[in-house]
């Protein structure tokens, strides 16, 4: 399975999330309107890896970042607002980018969609 196969899995099997092109590459939006996951497939303006940037609560981003830099990075852009990238050309852990992703929409989602995503109504 591809990389953008399984972030694709991982992203439409939250509730009410939809996959469309953003800047040339697969992003996922809640409700179509809040992204919460962006994923470069072929790296960033040619920095030649496959990358996963993701909405993170506060503190998130500087805490995996200083437990695992070779791994976890700042993006440009939507850095400063405490996204976090993942880099997934180091053998990812896909039940670790799992949550990573759905982390992302936890700090994005609606609570009434919280509430779905934990089985409540």
């Amino acid at each position: 399975m591809s990389i953008e196969e399984r972030v694709r899995g991982i992203c439409l099997g939250l509730p009410e999330v939809e996959e469309r092109d953003s800047h040339g590459s697969p992003a996922y939006f809640v409700r179509g309107k809040r992204g919460f996951v962006h994923l470069m497939v072929d790296g960033h303006h040619g920095d030649g890896f496959p990358q996963l940037w993701c909405a993170a609560g506060p503190g998130v981003q500087a805490e995996l970042i200083a437990a695992d830099p070779a791994r976890f990075f700042r993006p440009p852009y939507v850095g400063h607002r405490g996204w976090l990238a993942v880099r997934l050309d180091r053998d990812p852990d896909w039940d670790e980018i799992a949550e990573v992703c759905t982390d992302a929409y936890r700090a994005i989602a609606p609570k009434g969609l919280l509430r779905k995503l934990d089985g409540g109504q």
